[in-house]
């Protein structure tokens, strides 16, 4: 009869206070997973809401993207949020590449395996592409994905790994060229073999394509041929150190300028002692109007910046940004002037005028600033996470 005593009125009351405790806590959760669910539909009704509405003609924006899935269009007019569009798949890391009319913006997601190209003025998804192109293998596009001159192909570089049963096989890199009238089917129409460690791209008016990676490349992509234009880690400038250069923010500049940063240190003399060196801030650049390139020193170093550009009303003006938002004089190789940020930013777009400075790629806001005085002007909070390495474009509406 021991095994019976609890199970009386006083025990039974206590299981009825827990089942009625447990029961409250399970409504309270369940009420909570509603309240999250009402709540993420109504966010993305209202991301949703606006989707179809049309870039205006002649209107200048900004796009931008972040987590967990969203392209923002931004008025850079009013510096507010215009509409924001889903991109499919998995985000990450949100580069994007704007096509010549300016009706569709590609991004490369997915954690750098697939490209998406979405119209801007529907939101709706017209080209989709995998980096992958066979059973078993791992490909990634390391912000290496931009459009031809004419719209009409894709070019990305694969980074293929071979995932086998017991072991993997590092392959060799491709250049991947994708026809956009095959939309969301898109394999690579010509494939050519690719050096390693290529990055950012751009294509010339002339349609040759522009690669970065331990060298500059100028590329024929009907045949594949890669040809140094531009000599980064093999230059062969007297009393100058090899430089150092890490870039992957893909810019579409209105001065159809192709730049990466450098670092680099300048030697006194031959016997190069690091001790008396000045180190220097420079900038590789190819214009895409007349390929012409330039290797230019702007300043000393005081400092890491992620991006940097030109300015649109000044050619001898040039900021950077990373901690710092920083400008100078490329002719005086001097630092003008500097402003402190209350977080990093690793974008830096421009608008057309030349006016205005757009911080991006970090967290989920966009800081504006005046391009002459570096006074903040502005700032917006965009919906969703962080941005996660995000380039963003700055383009007038066709």
């Amino acid at each position: 009869m021991t095994g019976l005593t609890n199970i009386g009125p006083k025990s039974m009351d206590q299981k009825n206070k827990r089942k009625t405790c447990m029961s409250r806590k399970a409504f309270a959760a369940a009420l909570g997973g509603l309240s999250l669910a009402c709540a993420l539909q109504a966010v993305a009704a209202d991301a949703g809401a606006d989707t179809g509405k049309a870039l205006e003609s002649g209107h200048e924006y900004l796009i931008s993207t972040n987590y967990p899935n969203n392209l923002h269009v931004i008025d850079m007019q009013t510096d507010k949020l215009y509409k924001t569009c889903a991109i499919p798949g998995a985000y990450g890391p949100g580069m994007t590449q704007l096509s010549p009319d300016r009706k569709v913006a590609y991004i490369l997601s997915n954690h750098y395996a697939d490209i998406y190209g979405i119209q801007l003025d529907d939101c709706k998804p017209v080209f989709h592409a995998t980096i992958a192109q066979k059973p078993g293998e791992n490909a990634r596009a390391m912000f290496s994905m931009t459009v031809s001159h004419d719209g009409k192909e894709i070019y990305a570089i694969a980074n293929p790994t071979l995932i086998l049963s017991e072991h993997y096989e590092v392959q060799q890199p491709r250049l991947q060229v994708y026809s956009v009238a095959d939309g969301m089917g898109a394999k690579p129409v010509r494939t050519f073999p690719a050096p390693r460690q290529l990055t950012i791209m751009q294509s010339g008016d002339d349609g040759t394509l522009y690669v970065a990676g331990p060298d500059i490349y100028k590329v024929d992509v009907k045949t594949g041929k890669f040809d140094v234009i531009i000599p980064s880690r093999n230059w062969k400038r007297p009393n100058y150190a090899p430089p150092d250069v890490l870039y992957v923010w893909n810019q579409q500049t209105y001065p159809r300028d192709f730049s990466l940063l450098y670092t680099t240190a300048k030697f006194k003399d031959a016997k190069q002692d690091m001790a008396t060196a000045d180190f220097l801030y420079g900038f590789f650049n190819i214009d895409l109007a007349t390929g012409k390139t330039e290797t230019v020193d702007f300043g000393p170093v005081t400092e890491v910046y992620f991006s940097g550009i030109r300015s649109a009303k000044d050619r001898n003006v040039i900021y950077g940004v990373l901690n710092r938002l920083a400008k100078y004089d490329i002719k005086e190789q001097k630092l003008v002037k500097a402003a402190n940020l209350d977080h990093s930013y690793y974008c830096l777009s421009t608008n057309k005028a030349g006016n205005k400075l757009y911080l991006t790629g970090t967290l989920n806001d966009v800081a504006i600033y005046d391009a002459d005085s570096l006074e903040r002007i502005g700032d917006l909070k965009l919906p969703g996470g962080d941005m996660a390495i995000t380039t963003s474009q700055a383009f007038v509406a066709n």
